[in-house]
């Protein structure tokens, strides 16, 4: 794997990868969903009771570093996953969401503002 390689090319990686051990059967929606949480906690975990300062010097570490990147790859690997098992175009989903998005937040009343659309 390459630093450009595309999603659709990611996706077919994880999906040798995961044929190769012949874990379909371990990955319904529910599984790849609570991996997706699961993995997404272990990053948040990574940040718990640090201040803003001792996080932005612990992503100064290559350890720290190594230790996010790692959970981040299991999030994202569970998010391809997902999306090969059921079929959805990650870029179109995205490019969907974004214009939904677009529409809840325009620029003009949402720039610089971390308030929700409906405040």
């Amino acid at each position: 794997m390459n630093k450009s390689d595309s999603i659709s090319e990611m996706i077919q990686m994880v999906q040798q990868f995961c044929s190769e051990r012949e874990w379909d059967q371990f990955h319904p929606p529910k599984d790849l969903a609570i991996g997706m949480s699961t993995e997404a906690n272990e990053l948040l975990d990574l940040f718990r009771f640090k201040s803003d300062a001792e996080i932005q010097e612990k992503l100064n570490t290559p350890l720290f570093r190594e230790k996010v990147s790692n959970e981040l790859a299991d999030v994202f690997f569970f998010v391809l996953r997902f999306a090969q098992m059921n079929k959805i175009d990650l870029p179109t989903a995205l490019h969907y969401k974004l214009q939904q998005n677009a529409e809840k937040y325009p620029v003009s009343t949402a720039r610089g503002s971390n308030k929700k659309y409906n405040e």
